[in-house]
């Protein structure tokens, strides 16, 4: 896919990877949509940043745990661009909650965003990006393909998110691919400190952690040059899924 003037939308796209996915598809030409949830102001601050470098951007805030939200949002991008090429479905919620603590509150608020929402989102997305032949691009992790009990209900929901994609490419098949990216150590939560950091890295294959500019390579390939793959898991974690 040439994306020069193209649309994507982003779900989170305000920090963190989402902000990398943003920055990094704008930087190829594409007009994007940047939702945030509770970070307005920093999304509001990427949308800024992104039209001083001379980027059509936009922001549009929805609470995603709400399913009509949701469903509403594709149009929502449409109204304002004119067309959508390219979903990335990055919002999330990750937890430290096991299997003993998990509450019906919590349950709900991980799995409405986590998995729930990006079902919704490709769904009402679906007959805009059929016009353009366009591409989603579900964000799952590792915790979707091996057991974290200490983050029970997020790794619950990953897997869901791997098999959504799956449904999702044979369902939207032939006129729109969908893939998605497990990521690995690319961005690692704020508090971990540096014995976490360095812990991680030695038991890691290739022995460091990586950034987020390898999660990025993977969604640009995916959407640039992988007009003939669809379906797949594309892992990005240094081998880490393989250790034992």
């Amino acid at each position: 896919m040439e994306l020069a003037n193209r649309v994507a939308l982003v779900t989170g796209g305000a920090r963190r990877l989402g902000r990398a996915f943003v920055e990094a598809l704008a930087g190829r030409g594409m007009r994007v949509a940047v939702h945030y949830g509770a970070s307005r102001a920093d999304a509001e601050a990427v949308v800024a940043t992104l039209r001083d470098r001379g980027s059509e951007a936009e922001c549009f805030g929805a609470d995603l745990r709400n399913g009509a939200d949701a469903a509403a949002l594709p149009d929502r991008v449409v109204q304002r661009f004119g067309q959508l090429d390219v979903l990335v479905n990055s919002a999330a919620v990750m937890e430290r909650v096991g299997v003993p603590d998990a509450t019906v509150r919590h349950w709900d608020d991980v799995i409405n965003l986590n998995l729930r929402a990006p079902f919704f989102l490709a769904q009402q997305a679906a007959p805009h990006l059929a016009k353009s032949r366009g591409t989603i691009v579900n964000i799952a992790d590792l915790g979707g393909m091996e057991p974290w009990p200490q983050y029970a209900v997020h790794s619950i929901s990953k897997a869901g998110v791997i098999m959504l994609t799956k449904v999702l490419a044979v369902a939207l098949a032939p006129d729109v691919t969908v893939n998605a990216i497990a990521p690995g150590t690319v961005l690692l939560p704020d508090e971990f400190d540096a014995a976490k950091r360095e812990f991680l890295a030695a038991t890691t294959p290739l022995q460091r952690l990586g950034t987020p500019a390898d999660a990025v390579n993977a969604l640009l390939y995916l959407i640039e040059r992988g007009d003939f793959v669809t379906g797949e898991i594309l892992v990005v974690d240094g081998g880490r899924v393989l250790r034992r």
